[in-house]
């Protein structure tokens, strides 16, 4: 995990400073050293270490962030960066913005699995400038796995508590002309009674979820290439409700989701101009059982960047990037919740600039402005700065930016969602604004990192839910806090990483503290690998602080009232023994205290649970 836009490599000697790369952070592959803004970076071999099973999960190590899963796996699960809403968190999965148009423009998590996930980037703060309305509060960009050299099958198979089973398979490979991966899983459990005693439901909830991803392309010419990229996801889940919503212990939805895109990319004047342009769509699509209802969003996305680089040897060895990017956007909206049936479509067009220039490889500029134009908003126009400085000589990097951003209201806020809730086409879109500033250090000859960052954030406009329809709140929303992050090897193959973050947010007017939203997140990972890299264990343990939540049994709106959430902290453990070259075997302990806690209130989740499996390759 990179802390603070740095990141260490293990070998087999001394350890040595690992050139990452961030893909998010400029639109443009900048390495971290350069990289102005806060941004962790989740390795595809972490997930295999802590044998992590939904994303969800490791980005609670991450600081700056919220998770919050409604009961056990399948549960509706929110993420929230630096206290924004989880709809102003615009997730990317290799390069679709994969955010439900059906579903509060936000992207439930509950349903991404880790199987073939390469990377996990994390770009916190304000980002609307590079992005767009869904990137108020930050990015998450996950990129899959890229087939390479010879046919490679992989298999594998586990099993373990409340029933549960996974089973995936992916056949991958490639050279400088072409690559692919066809990869498919299907993860299916028994599942725990996930509503508390208050709830009145003492049933288990299962869950099944089928994905199936494809990544292929073809490179004609050395400076033209073409890439695809496909994923389905098929989902089933039973769920407690209450009598407040009027759902008996039958109550299940299935949903799908689609996400696509295709692009090409065309280098000429010897790798100093760039052209990108592709298209991507997204489909969301759920169905509830017991109401005979259903929501279907879909959005479609066509896109052009074009990216020059050059350099200015004798005006301070400056090396220069500069990006523009146009985009059009064309959302759609049915629910058969509402009564009558609404149907609504809507289309904005977005232009995108970014500057970025370092001078003598130690000062690091970027600057970028975006103007939205939107068929029902008035024109936004969002823009973002950072800097970088490195002090070669102590390995530090001094960082900081300032952004704002836009969240457009979504089309349930807008149009309605249920027969009961009455959307309000008079909704402004809401502003944020936010700012940081930050110390990366390098000790005891890189086998340590460790990052600071100070943050504060500022929500005007903010749009509640009183449960009967939406409004914009006056005043400004409060956040600001600490993340503190580190990373050392004390001995060959022994990784120690930890993580804390310090939030104290507030409602307008009111001050209130936010919901869901805990004042101290903590996590530590301790790693090891031996017999010559044969074996790994892995000991996680993850703290999530106070918090308070709303108590929807007592109403909504005025009525509802606020229940505080007592802390917890989760310890895992995880162990693999490669038995051949070709084949190993895992085993975990999740929750291993079994601890009893709640993300959500009246929600209870997993207690202790144990899980073993086989993987091959050949």
């Amino acid at each position: 995990m990179s802390i603070g836009g740095q990141a260490v490599a293990q070998t087999a000697t001394a350890p040595t400073q690992l050139s990452a790369i961030s893909v998010t952070a400029n639109m443009t592959e900048t390495p971290v050293q350069e990289v102005g803004s806060a941004v962790t970076i989740i390795t595809g071999e972490e997930l295999q270490q802590r044998q992590t099973q939904l994303v969800s999960d490791v980005l609670r190590e991450v600081p700056g962030m919220a998770v919050s899963r409604t009961g056990g796996v399948g549960g509706p699960t929110q993420v929230r960066i630096r206290g924004s809403e989880g709809n102003q968190t615009l997730v990317l999965i290799d390069g679709v913005e994969v955010n439900s148009v059906a579903g509060s423009s936000e992207f439930d998590f509950a349903h991404l699995l880790a199987a073939d996930i390469e990377r996990i980037e994390v770009l916190r703060g304000p980002q609307s400038a590079l992005y767009g309305s869904d990137a108020a509060g930050g990015v998450i960009n996950i990129v899959t796995r890229r087939g390479s050299g010879k046919p490679i099958f992989s298999g594998a198979f586990e099993g373990g508590s409340f029933n549960t089973y996974q089973t995936n398979a992916s056949v991958r490979g490639g050279n400088e002309r072409y690559h692919f991966l066809l990869s498919g899983v299907d993860y299916r459990t028994g599942g725990i009674t996930r509503a508390t005693e208050s709830r009145g439901n003492f049933e288990n909830d299962a869950y099944r979820n089928k994905t199936i991803f494809s990544k292929f392309g073809v490179a004609p010419a050395e400076n033209l290439n073409f890439d695809f990229v496909g994923r389905y996801t098929y989902y089933q889940g039973e769920y407690d409700g209450s009598d407040t919503f009027a759902f008996d212990d039958t109550s299940r939805t299935n949903g799908s989701q689609i996400y696509g895109r295709g692009q090409g990319k065309l280098v000429v004047a010897d790798g100093h101009w760039e052209h990108i342009v592709g298209t991507a769509y997204t489909q969301n699509d759920t169905n509830s059982y017991n109401t005979t209802s259903s929501s279907y969003g879909d959005k479609v996305k066509y896109d052009y960047r074009t990216n020059v680089l050059f350099d200015t040897p004798s005006f301070a060895d400056a090396r220069h990037t500069v990006t523009l990017q146009a985009e059009q956007e064309n959302e759609s909206f049915v629910s058969s919740f509402v009564t009558p049936y609404v149907e609504r479509e809507i289309s904005s067009t977005g232009f995108v600039g970014v500057y970025k220039v370092d001078f003598f490889r130690q000062l690091f500029l970027t600057g970028a402005v975006r103007e939205d134009r939107n068929d029902i908003f008035r024109d936004a126009r969002t823009y973002r700065g950072t800097a970088a400085y490195r002090f070669l000589n102590t390995d530090t990097k001094l960082r900081g930016g300032y952004g704002t951003g836009v969240k457009n209201p979504t089309m349930s806020e807008l149009y309605g969602f249920t027969s009961t809730f009455t959307g309000n086409p008079n909704l402004q879109p809401e502003e944020t604004k936010g700012w940081d500033i930050g110390v990366d250090q390098g000790f005891w000859g890189n086998r340590g990192q460790v990052g600071l960052t100070y943050f504060d954030q500022r929500v005007d406009k903010l749009i509640q839910n009183s449960g009967a329809t939406a409004a914009n709140v006056n005043g400004e929303s409060k956040i600001r806090g600490i993340e503190l992050e580190g990373t050392i090897e004390p001995v060959t193959n022994l990784t120690l990483r930890a993580a804390y973050t310090y939030m104290k947010t507030e409602m307008p007017i009111t001050g209130e503290e936010l919901v869901r939203r805990p004042a101290h997140v903590g996590s530590f990972n301790a790693n090891y690998r031996f017999m010559e890299n044969r074996a790994n264990v892995n000991l996680g343990i993850l703290y999530n602080g106070r918090q308070v939540d709303n108590n929807f049994e007592t109403g909504f709106g005025a009525n509802t009232s606020r229940q505080t959430l007592n802390g917890y902290a989760l310890v895992n453990l995880a162990a693999g023994y490669m038995v051949t070259e070709n084949v190993e075997v895992f085993g975990r302990l999740e929750n291993l205290l079994d601890k009893q806690y709640e993300d959500v209130y009246t929600y209870q989740t997993p207690g202790r649970a144990i899980y073993a499996g086989v993987r091959a390759t050949f």
